[in-house]
């Protein structure tokens, strides 16, 4: 695959940089919002039902306008939560017709959800107090973190796909993520502070754009000096003359406008961004029915 190196992007705006800090959180609020309709539809034939429900998530979607605003919904999650669940045990109560299984699914969906919105929450409010520093994570909490998003992804689909970490039981049509997570010394890695958000974007855009029975290859590792991260996926690919400009804010390459998808085409902006916000450098190399990778390596604040 052509590999270049991206080393600059066009500046953003106030306003497109507050969406961008926000857009891990809009993404999930748009799943929730989405799930939340098709609970009414379940128990009662109406997307609407569940009005309580559905305006906390358009409360918290306009206030991602302001990173002041944001960060006080964010600071009120578990009550939203507390609320949404409420009124959904609530209509559960009502319902005249026998819970199936559509609904029992859906219902697992809305825990799974939760716990990404309230990581989410946690990390925007983490990014607040403490902008450009370092994190440190236990390697098996971070794994454990990728898996449940990558199995939430899969629960969101109802069926038509579902995420594979062992080879020996992969499926056709399931996805086999080759996830590797390592440190020279010790179980913990130190992060920049936003990047386990921004790790997930990645994620979610090599799933996005390769089809089923795809390969999603995600690898860290840290030493002294760095932090190394790759994404590599076997999907679809970027047309080589768009490499450069495709994580320009907003891009989407030109070979994705069948892909349905809630994002605002902001992951690769964002990725970039904070690489060089940390002093690092940006890779991506692709090639059309081959796949896509991200390479990133960001220096190592010096010991105190």
């Amino acid at each position: 695959m052509h590999e270049i190196e991206i080393t600059d992007i066009p500046a953003l705006s106030p306003g497109e940089q507050a969406l961008l800090e926000m857009h891990g959180l809009i993404n999930v609020l748009n799943v929730l919002r989405c799930e939340l309709s098709l609970v009414g539809e379940e128990l009662a034939g109406d997307s609407r039902l569940l009005g309580d429900s559905l305006a906390v998530c358009e409360r918290m979607l306009e206030a991602v306008e302001t990173p002041e605003s944001a960060c006080a919904e964010a600071a009120r999650c578990e009550e939203y939560e507390r609320t949404i669940l409420g009124e959904v045990e609530a209509q559960l109560g009502f319902a005249r017709k026998p819970r199936s299984a559509a609904m029992d699914e859906s219902l697992a969906n809305l825990c799974s959800i939760f716990t990404i919105l309230r990581l989410r929450a946690r990390e925007l409010l983490a990014r607040s107090a403490a902008p450009g520093g370092w994190e440190p994570v236990a390697l098996e909490e971070l794994r454990a973190d990728y898996v449940h998003f990558l199995e939430a992804v899969a629960k969101n689909s109802r069926g038509r796909f579902r995420m594979c970490f062992n080879p020996a039981r992969k499926e056709p049509g399931d996805y086999y993520v080759d996830l590797r997570l390592e440190a020279a010394a010790g179980n913990t890695v130190g992060i920049p502070i936003g990047f386990r958000d921004s790790f997930r974007d990645l994620l979610a855009n090599a799933r996005k754009y390769t089809p089923p029975g795809g390969h999603i290859t995600v690898a860290l590792f840290a030493d002294t000096t760095s932090i190394r991260i790759l994404v590599e996926d076997t999907g679809r690919g970027i047309p080589e003359a768009e490499l450069a400009t495709v994580m320009h804010y907003g891009k989407r390459a030109s070979n994705v406008g069948d892909v349905r998808t809630k994002g605002g085409g902001f992951g690769l902006t964002k990725a970039f961004l904070l690489t060089k916000q940390f002093g690092g450098r940006f890779w991506i190399a692709s090639e059309l029915g081959v796949g896509t990778r991200i390479r990133i390596q960001i220096p190592r604040p010096p010991a105190n």
